[in-house]
């Protein structure tokens, strides 16, 4: 019988074969959730000091139920980001944060991370994911309890726990944390009042963060949540005429094919960002907290994958999932419409990138844009089989010059080609979508998005309308630099 260092150093080398046997496998698309909530997003009793968390009031269902939920609708990664509140610190970090290993162990198939949705100093709420590590628990109680902005009880409210000086240090703190955690915007135009008319999230503040921390502040909820308000039984017969998709219920700023205005407008605010070189990525999720169907208290939301899923090209691993949304080897789809994006820009010298990669090529280079997605034969999980009706080629410049940190237009990004059905060749369930751009002596980046419908360009929803009818895809970005040897802003 083997001793029990002879058993631990078997173990050891097992273990190093299967972490080889994954990671010298090419990587795949994972689908995921970045952002859901459990019964761990409490209501409050304000008459005791401190105010009494209340399991179940914000939103309803446990972490195991969830993850449950997550692998019947196909995803293999999720983020638990329970709202941050009256020293809700301790109670993610007592009592939330064991219901999530337990989870882990119940479904150990789908990597489970820790986080939270931060209420930003100054700021909407943000996503962030904390990377899985013994002592993760312990990073996120620090995070919030210092910085959340909800966090402090006390009256009279001090106002630094709201303030851009304190979402500064909350930066400077995480950015110095090894290993780095994550930052995106949640929903960031749901406060605004237009179309341009920012709310709670304004061009100069993303711009900000992503200075201070750029590797740790990597983007937005291109896609927000709530998609089903329009569905839930709270809102009437199906809800029409009073839900709102993403619950963006402003006159003027709802979403524009369910995705945010900041990503959805051509040469809008997201293109402003690309075009100054920032490495500043889309991703989606439910936002669950109420399914639309629930008998007891009906939301507006879909459980984890049911509608959106944020697709990583990573290995089946906590610390490449993470890397991947880092990196921006991300694509977002809604309803099913594709469930795998490749995208390669290809130099004539044999160099090639993919989504979230650069392209280093000389300013005669032609380049050959191939394009393949994975358009899934049945029906989704709405009880319909959508069909991709045209892909649109994206293109803008990369200046990098002085900007005004206000500024959301990329006067450069354009729709370069639009393919439709007889553009592209058939090969089963997928399409290939072959092209060639000229040379330029400017940088540029290309991204791709796709539609179930015919409009141009996204319209903006209507109260009451049927999410499953308008149905988009978007890539990240691929950038080509004509400069080598120049560093990439936060690259």
């Amino acid at each position: 019988m083997p001793s029990r260092g002879m058993s631990l150093w078997l173990l050891a080398l097992m273990f190093a074969g299967l972490v080889l046997s994954i990671t010298g496998q090419e990587r795949v698309w994972l689908a995921g959730d970045s952002h859901i909530h459990s019964h761990w997003s409490s209501g409050y009793d304000r008459s005791v000091s401190p105010p009494l968390a209340i399991k179940g009031r914000d939103a309803a269902y446990s972490t195991p139920r969830n993850a449950a939920m997550a692998r019947q609708f196909g995803l293999r990664w999720m983020v638990t980001t329970d709202h941050g509140g009256p020293n809700h610190s301790q109670l993610n970090l007592t009592r939330a944060y064991s219901e999530l290993t337990l989870s882990r162990r119940l479904v150990p198939e789908l990597l489970q991370f820790y986080g939270m949705e931060l209420n930003m100093p100054g700021m909407d709420h943000h996503t962030l994911i904390i990377p899985q590590t013994e002592d993760e628990a312990r990073i996120l109680f620090e995070i919030e309890s210092r910085f959340d902005a909800n966090e402090d009880w006390a009256l009279p409210r001090n106002p630094r726990r709201n303030s851009e000086s304190l979402r500064s240090a909350a930066l400077n703190h995480i950015r110095q944390l090894e290993p780095l955690p994550l930052l995106f915007a949640n929903h960031p135009s749901r406060s605004a009042l237009g179309r341009g008319r920012y709310g709670l999230d304004e061009p100069w503040e993303l711009r900000g963060n992503n200075d201070v921390a750029p590797e740790v502040y990597r983007g937005m909820e291109g896609a927000p949540g709530h998609q089903a308000a329009t569905l839930s039984a709270s809102s009437g017969i199906q809800g029409r005429g009073r839900g709102f998709r993403g619950g963006y219920r402003n006159p003027g700023a709802h979403t524009l094919g369910g995705f945010d205005q900041m990503t959805a407008v051509v040469g809008g605010l997201w293109d402003a960002l690309l075009g100054e070189g920032r490495r500043f990525w889309i991703i989606a999720s439910s936002d669950s907290h109420f399914h639309y169907s629930d008998p007891v208290r009906p939301g507006s939301d879909f459980w984890p994958g049911e509608f959106h899923k944020t697709y990583v090209r990573a290995h089946p691993t906590y610390d490449d999932v993470l890397d991947g949304l880092r990196q921006g080897r991300v694509f977002v789809s809604a309803g099913g419409l594709v469930t795998e994006l490749d995208i390669a820009v290809l130099g004539p010298a044999g160099g090639e990138a993919g989504i979230g990669e650069t392209l280093l090529l000389n300013p005669v280079d032609d380049v050959r844009v191939r394009v393949r997605f994975r358009d899934p034969a049945g029906a989704n999980h709405g009880g319909q089989n959508p069909s991709v009706q045209r892909v649109d080629l994206i293109m803008g410049e990369v200046t990098r010059s002085g900007v005004d940190p206000n500024s959301d237009r990329n006067l450069s990004t354009r729709v370069v080609r639009r393919f439709t059905p007889a553009d592209w060749q058939r090969e089963g369930e997928f399409g290939l979508i072959e092209t060639t751009l000229s040379g330029s002596a400017q940088d540029r980046y290309l991204r791709v998005r796709g539609t179930s419908g015919e409009h141009a360009e996204p319209l903006m929803d209507e109260p009451g309308e049927d999410p499953w009818d308008d149905l988009w895809f978007y890539s990240n970005p691929i950038f080509l630099d004509v400069n080598e040897g120049r560093p990439s802003l936060n690259n």
